[in-house]
């Protein structure tokens, strides 16, 4: 009996990558394109209504949110975002109403981001369907497989509130409290540390977006740098901790929720200070979580245990 491999997202992108003939292709947060002496950088990413837009988010914030997506990629590379082109696929049915407001939102993110968006493609279909691509030059990209032994490893956050505003909106959760309050804005308007990683990128040894889950993060930075992360600290505020009920459950938040726009960087101890400054200087909430060793995989390290974090984050078609 033939046993049919199961089709999930990294292998989908290996038939791909097969076709396109790279066989030496190691994933990124964005693609390098060299012009001459100009290295352009380039993001992409797609924002469907029926999969990734839960049905109370405005559309406005939904159009801004998939600017964010890219620019939170872009920051974890240290390259600034220069412009943008947008394809939106919109139902026949849509209202001027409706095309105002998406407008909105891709102007706010503009605005708020700093780049213009020069152009793009419309299209009609059964749903919404944002595609941002934006473009940037650097002389040289952030790398998720960097890490060296001893290296120190932190994350901007926190993490956890977008799991849980997540389910909130997907659950019709009627509990208005602090918490889940702030959880919901935290999902729906998410907050890449683009000035941050601007002003810190020479301190970087690796970093990648946390977007699909703080433990794919971790799990892709240690097996492309062939080292051990060990994580000592949970990157989460004390609100989530008095809100959730078992050490579990905030693993599962922490760890496994996603939709952070976040991400997570190496450093040189000799760097903590340098690091710490600029994130004080910008108000920008950094955390230090583990260290890096010889070894393979990730360790969490929870209640004098140790235990090996999977990769549990978001994947599509799973």
């Amino acid at each position: 009996m033939r046993v049919t491999k199961k089709l999930d997202e990294s292998t989908i992108i290996n038939i791909f990558q097969k076709k396109f003939g790279d066989k030496n292709f190691i994933s990124e947060d964005a693609e390098v394109i060299q012009f001459g002496q100009e290295k352009v950088f380039v993001k992409t990413d797609t924002l469907v209504q029926s999969s990734d837009i839960p049905h109370k988010m405005k559309l406005k914030d939904a159009a801004r949110k998939s600017v964010a997506a890219c620019v939170s990629d872009f920051a974890s590379k240290g390259v600034r975002p220069e412009y943008g082109i947008i394809s939106v696929n919109l139902p026949k049915a849509i209202t001027i109403k409706t095309v105002n407001e998406i407008a909105e939102g891709f102007k706010k993110a503009s605005q708020e981001f700093g780049f213009p968006i020069v152009g793009g493609d419309t299209n009609q279909g059964k749903e919404v369907v944002f595609n941002v691509c934006v473009f940037g030059k650097s002389k040289k990209m952030i790398t998720r497989r960097g890490s060296k032994k001893g290296d120190l490893i932190f994350a901007t956050g926190p993490f956890g509130y977008t799991a849980i505003g997540l389910k909130s909106l997907l659950n019709n959760a009627r509990r208005q409290d602090k918490i889940i309050l702030k959880s919901i804005s935290y999902f729906l308007k998410p907050k890449p540390k683009l000035d941050f990683a601007l002003k810190s990128r020479k301190y970087f040894s690796s970093a990648m977006d946390s977007s699909d889950g703080l433990s794919t993060t971790l799990n892709t930075m240690a097996g492309q740098s062939k080292k051990k992360f060990n994580i000592t600290n949970f990157p989460v505020g004390s609100d989530i901790q008095r809100y959730v009920k078992t050490k579990n459950q905030l693993i599962d938040l922490v760890f496994h929720g996603g939709e952070e726009y976040e991400f997570v960087f190496t450093i040189n101890p000799k760097h903590k200070k340098n690091i710490l400054e600029i994130a004080e200087s910008l108000k920008t909430p950094i955390i230090e979580i583990g260290h890096v060793s010889s070894g393979e995989g990730v360790q969490l390290e929870l209640d004098n245990k140790k235990i090996i974090l999977r990769d549990l984050g978001w994947s599509h078609f799973f």
